[in-house]
């Protein structure tokens, strides 16, 4: 799996991800890690991400996540 990570925006203390395996691509917020002194831990986000890459997957492969049906041609 291909784990793609955006930029840390530190209103929601979150950053977006994008989960990729062959053709499906699931795209979804993670909660960041912070340090003590509140600054972003991008080292620790990655290790989450991971984490996180692992439910995906786990889902991918029970075919619970797709990728989203394409939107129909007016």
């Amino acid at each position: 799996m291909k784990i793609t990570l955006g930029k840390f925006d530190p209103e929601t203390r979150s950053v977006p991800a994008t989960f990729k395996t062959g053709e499906i691509a699931h795209k979804r917020s993670i909660n960041a890690v912070l340090k003590s002194d509140g600054s972003y831990d991008a080292a620790a986000t990655r290790t989450r991400a991971e984490e996180v890459g692992r439910g995906v997957a786990a889902k991918i492969s029970l075919g619970v996540i797709g990728n989203e049906p394409e939107p129909a041609a007016e």
